[in-house]
Order: structure tokens, then sequence, then C-alpha cells
């Protein structure tokens, strides 16, 4: 899937949406303590009033925010073993292709139990299953009309998970309207933060508008910070790389290849030379497959860069060191998520300065009486808690 993929079924979490429907829904509650399924309840999503269902499709989509690679990642399954009896990749397919609601019911309870097995979360956690369809418009001429645009659609049968953890209610004063008298407010029941959800998936993942049944998409709840134990013990899939795992190996190789120190003009080349790879013409489509550099392409940009003597044995060599694997390809985009954000830091023991990667090449260490100095080329003033600094000619 790509981002745009993502953000189509995302916008389609409304209510009355006719682009989306959903069919049913099964909610498990765990306790904290036990680390077991202490209650279930599954119902037609149809029968919950209008303000709970706007609760839930708010939290469905907060599941699929986040960038792909740093929130969301595609995770192959792992083929099954003749062992296996509750592989989720099997559930799941089952499930989808359940006629009846109980049917649908019981292959998400498998994977529920498999959630809570060997494991004890933080808090009470509730898992909550959804089944639906998602109907995708098929590409048309831009003069047609927006009924037309609907008359031929993609159908595809969905299950997405949210799993949320619960708060206790805050002790507080309340004012009782019926009494007429303050008092302290004696509500124990769990509330569910469906605003936060920790984790989650979407099955099956869509590649051409078509279903893909062998990955899922998994959301994690924190930013390059997924839970690998939940990814390869309840969906049986295989490890992922985060945007900030990527960055890290491509950094690494860099140094492997041109050694630890470098000028700011050649690093700032380097990130230039990237993000020409995740430029789109604006007159095509975003690719189905994001730009990633494998070790030719970590050549080319070197060179592209200035650092002429690099070779493809030396960068070979480096991915081997690094990754152990000299076939391993890095996502572009998690290299230079942005190129016009201060995504660069500059660290050092008198301030911590943040750049964006086009801004690099304006930024110089220099020697000056004998001291290290970084140089910013700038070119308008500069405002210091709104005094204007004075020019001073320091350097000749």
């Amino acid at each position: 899937m790509n981002k745009n993929d993502i953000a189509d079924i995302r916008k389609r979490f409304k209510l009355d949406s006719d682009l989306l429907t959903i069919t049913d829904i099964y909610n498990v509650y765990i306790r904290q303590e036990s680390s077991e399924i202490y209650h279930e309840e599954s119902q037609a999503f149809a029968l919950l009033d209008r303000e709970q269902q706007e609760l839930f499709l708010t939290n469905f989509k907060k599941v699929l925010g986040g960038k792909l690679g740093m929130k969301l990642f595609e995770v192959k399954f792992e083929r099954q073993t003749e062992e296996q009896t509750d592989h989720a990749q099997q559930l799941l397919y089952d499930g989808l292709q359940a006629e009846e609601a109980d049917a649908w019911k019981d292959e998400m309870q498998h994977l529920a139990l498999k959630m809570v097995k060997d494991v004890q979360y933080e808090k009470d956690l509730v898992v909550t299953f959804i089944r639906g369809n998602y109907f995708k418009k098929t590409k048309r001429n831009s003069e047609e009309t927006e009924i037309d645009a609907r008359d031929e659609v993609f159908t595809t049968p969905f299950i997405l998970c949210s799993m949320n953890q619960t708060d206790l209610p805050k002790r507080s004063i309340v004012f009782d309207f019926i009494e007429r008298e303050f008092k302290s407010n004696t509500m124990v029941d769990p509330i569910i933060n469906l605003a936060s959800p920790i984790g989650g998936f979407l099955f099956p993942c869509f590649t051409d508008n078509a279903a893909d049944v062998n990955h899922i998409l998994y959301a994690a709840g924190k930013a390059n910070k997924p839970d690998y134990r939940f990814i390869e013990n309840v969906l049986n899939g295989e490890e992922v790389m985060t945007a900030a795992d990527d960055k890290a190996v491509f950094e690494e190789i860099i140094k492997q290849v041109v050694g630890e120190e470098v000028d700011s003009q050649t690093l700032a080349n380097v990130y230039e030379a990237v993000h020409r790879l995740t430029e789109v013409d604006e007159e095509e489509e975003e690719p189905e497959e994001p730009p990633a550099l494998d070790k030719m392409q970590v050549e080319r940009v070197l060179k592209m860069s200035g650092v002429d003597y690099v070779d493809a044995e030396q960068v070979k060599n480096a991915f081997e060191t690094v990754v152990d694997d000299d076939t391993y390809e890095m996502k572009a985009s998690h290299i230079v998520p942005s190129y016009t954000s201060k995504s660069i830091k500059i660290e050092t023991k008198v301030a911590n300065i943040a750049i964006s990667p086009q801004d690099l090449k304006y930024v110089k260490q220099v020697n000056y009486d004998g001291k290290r100095c970084i140089l910013i080329e700038v070119e308008e003033d500069t405002i210091i808690e709104g005094f204007k600094l004075i020019s001073e000619e320091l350097l000749k």
C-alpha cells in the first residue's frame, strides 16, 4: 500500500459513508492483572447508537494515521507450517470469508487469545475488531460527473483491529443539578482511551486496487517503535525496518565508504541526490513502490555528490559490514523524509541547531584564531531575543 491508498480508506471512516460499510463489531476486554479475556461482546455495527459509532469511527481513523515506515508498516506473513493451527493469516482469511457473524467472531477470538498469551499489559486493554467492505472508485476522466464515477467500483472486504488502553476517571468535584449541591465524583467505570490507540492492523493490504492477502498493514502506537513481539507472535509476520532504522543504516554505510569525517558540501550533495529520487513529476501519479536505494543506487548517489573515488566493491563491502546483506534496500523517503523541514540536527556543546537538508550547503565548519567555529551563511538579518545582530568582519 502507498500513502494515497491509506489516505483514501482512512477518510471513508465516517458516518453514513457509501464507500465504506461496517457490518460487524467485536469488542474484547482484557484485564491487566490476569491477561485473559474478561469480557467479550459481538453485534452488528448498525445496532450501536450513532454517538458510539462516531467515537469508534474516529478511533479507526487514528489507527490508520501516521506515515509509512514510522507508524504504519506493511508486514509480510511468514509461511505457515503444518504444525501451526492459529496462523494469523489463516485466521483473518477465514474470518473474512465467513458467512455468519458468529463464525467471524470465533476467528477473531483466536487472535485475541494470541494477544494475551505469555504477555501482561500495563493497563486493562480493549481490543476491537470490525469487518466491512471498502469500495474504491475506478479512475475515470475528470469531465465525468460524480455519479458516473461511482458506477464502477472495486469492492474489498476488510478486517480492522484497534487496541486501546483504559484509564480510571480522575477524582473531581462535580455539581449535581438535581440535588443542587457540590459532591465528589464517585464514578469508577474505566474509560476506553479511543483517542490514542496503542496498536492495530488492517487486513488485507491493497495493491493496484486488488486485495493482497499475503501482507497486513500493522499500526504502531508510537513512531518508530513497532511491537516486534506482536508482529512475530500474534501476526506471524516477518521483521520490519523503521524509517529510523533505514536512516541509521544509510549513515553507517556512508561512513564505511567515505569515513567518519566529511565536509558540509558533500553531505548536502548526498541529501540532495537522495531527494531527487523521491521527487514525483506533477503530471505523473505517485509510484506504487516508493523509490529505494540498493548498493548500486548508493554508489550512484555518492558519485553524484562528488565522491569520485568510490567503487562498487567498496559499497558492497559496506552493505555486508553494516547489515550483512548486500541486497538490502532502504527507502529514499526514510533517509530524507522532508527536504525542506528542519530535520537535521547540528549538536555542539554551546548550542544545538536544526536545519533542513536543502540549507545544509550554507553551513561550514571553519578555523578562526585557532578555534573551530560553525559558519552559517544567511541572507537576512539575524534576530536574537528581538535584537538585530551587528555584522562583524572577523574572517578575512
